[in-house]
């Protein structure tokens, strides 16, 4: 593995691979932009040729050409691996040893549904039928056809076998790319056909919808080698973009909302595509943005599916908030055939998943009876005990307690069934501050190794990854290098107190955790209670 990352490193350099992102401007040996993410006023984000690495000081984010595209798109290693190995020339193939064949059955795949999906756009073209459905019915202009590639499924049940027999394609290289059905013909016929992109922009698989009112109203490709369910984002490619650029992500529920949204100006637009939300789902999206908006039906339906959402969100670290003002439509899509404006403005009107979910139980249950305070606490409590900070579950908890005109401890009295074993939540290093902890960590361990003098009372793990300390080296040279001695150690007494400041959050919090397990337990209780003030006197 290393072998070809560097490699790919040899012909791809760390400038111009975010020069593809962001625009560089030469500031002495390094170059100096604005943030991908747009956290800063002024350019903070720093590459360093000579040392093939980027380090960005205002949302302490840093490493090699392959972080930085991890981190931009919002992928995996092995998909920025692949993305980079593409654009140097190198063939992974010759490094896989024994994963050439996949590679090569997945390249093959690829080609074929490119061949199909540019069959499916001229399709498309030739049929007057459709496109009034496309353009007049559906309201699609010609630019969100192009953008997003939609074609059409003749009705012949082999004209896509045929055409794809005579560009060599063989019938079991068609069922792999998830083309055919049961009886060996095309498994989309007379439908209207929307690609699934992957994040690179490739073609794995199809969502076909029908132009009538039969039914399944919507088929999609079944698993394949390219195409997997539980991970694809419908959208994503579309919307990457605009999603760092602009700090969030709406989620709608169908693939024809989300292009709807993209052609309404509300680019951020993603969908799950026709499954339940899941972690992998959150995960990815959380690599891009912390700010996810759901735009979820009103629904009993809706109500779980963002309950699930809160449950996934929790160990996340994301901040989930919900879309619901759709002026009396059903959908994001409806409201837009309505006005583009309307969307825009709902997704600007936006509220906590928290406080839209208990708002919900609220107008389904009578609250002035026992009945209804017992149901009503129950259901909101186990929401709360789905969030993973403390302060944000004291915050609910309060605000329950005082809705139903009980005490905070009445309310910690309940057994909680959650339906699922309690899933811990991770305590990060400084607790509800853990992106503190690492820049505080940063500075220490760069005065440390390039301070000389002023770095001898620091005492932290030296890093062996050469990556890594490039960029060690890179914040002592931008934030340090101009210091006196003296001015460098009053810093580091700074840091150093801040740092055992963060240290003592984050025992706070762990034993905090650790208390809301043991509550049936009255001894273990009191001696986490002992520890949690002895350290808040200390």
């Amino acid at each position: 593995m290393e072998d070809v990352k560097e490699e790919i490193k040899a012909r791809l350099s760390v400038e111009d691979v975010v020069g593809q992102y962001i625009e560089l401007k030469r500031a002495g040996r390094n170059m100096k932009g604005r943030s991908p993410w747009g956290v800063d006023r002024t350019p903070s984000f720093m590459v360093s040729p000579e040392k093939g690495i980027w380090h960005d000081f205002s949302a302490n984010k840093g490493g090699d050409i392959f972080s930085f595209v991890m981190e931009v798109e919002g992928i995996s290693f092995k998909e920025a691996l692949e993305k980079l190995a593409a654009q140097a020339g190198v063939e992974l193939a010759k490094y896989n040893g024994g994963d050439a064949k996949l590679a090569a059955r997945k390249s093959r795949m690829r080609e074929e549904l490119e061949l199909a999906t540019r069959y499916y756009q001229v399709a498309l073209t030739k049929n007057k039928s459709v496109c009034e459905y496309v353009f007049y019915k559906r309201n699609l202009n010609r630019a969100t056809v192009k953008e997003f590639r939609i074609g059409y499924a003749p009705r012949a049940g082999r004209a896509l076998t045929d055409f794809l027999t005579k560009k060599g394609y063989s019938k079991r290289e068609m069922e792999d790319a998830g083309l055919l059905n049961q009886y060996g013909g095309g498994l989309f016929r007379g439908r209207m056909m929307v690609p699934f992109f992957d994040i690179s922009g490739q073609i794995i698989g199809y969502t076909a919808r029908v132009l009538d009112d039969s039914l399944p109203k919507y088929l999609n490709t079944p698993e394949t080698l390219l195409f997997n369910k539980s991970r694809f984002i419908f959208g994503l490619y579309q919307a990457k973009e605009a999603i760092r650029r602009d700090g969030f992500v709406v989620i709608v529920e169908g693939n024809m909302d989300v292009i709807s949204s993209h052609q309404a100006g509300v680019k951020q637009a993603v969908a799950t595509s026709g499954t339940a939300m899941t972690e992998q789902h959150l995960k990815a999206l959380s690599r891009l943005t912390t700010d996810v908006r759901l735009a979820y039906d009103g629904d009993d339906a809706g109500v779980r599916a963002t309950e699930r959402a809160i449950n996934l969100a929790g160990g996340l670290g994301v901040n989930l908030s919900v879309i619901s003002d759709y002026h009396g439509a059903k959908d994001p899509d409806e409201l837009i055939q309505r006005g583009a404006e309307l969307w825009q403005e709902a997704v600007s009107n936006y509220q906590p998943a928290v406080d839209w979910l208990l708002s919900k139980y609220e107008e389904k249950l009578d609250l002035l009876s026992a009945q209804g305070k017992k149901e009503y606490s129950s259901v909101a409590m186990k929401v709360i005990s789905y969030l993973s900070d403390p302060v944000e579950r004291k915050h609910y908890e309060q605000k329950v307690a005082e809705r139903l005109d009980v005490s905070v401890e009445d309310l910690r009295l309940k057994k909680i069934d959650t339906g699922q074993p309690r899933r811990l939540k991770a305590v990060k290093a400084g607790g509800v501050n853990a992106d503190k902890v690492k820049v505080i960590e940063d500075a220490l361990l760069s005065i440390m190794l390039f301070g000389g003098e002023a770095g001898a009372g620091i005492e932290f793990p030296v890093p062996e990854d050469e990556v890594r300390l490039n960029e060690l080296s890179m914040i002592f040279e931008n934030k340090y290098a101009k210091m006196s001695v003296s001015e460098i150690k009053k810093e580091v007494d700074e840091l150093l107190r801040l740092h055992k400041k963060e240290e003592k959050a984050a025992e706070v919090a762990k034993l905090t955790e650790q208390l809301a397990e043991v509550e049936d337990d009255d001894e273990k209780t009191r001696e986490i209670l002992r520890k949690i003030q002895k350290l808040q006197k200390t």
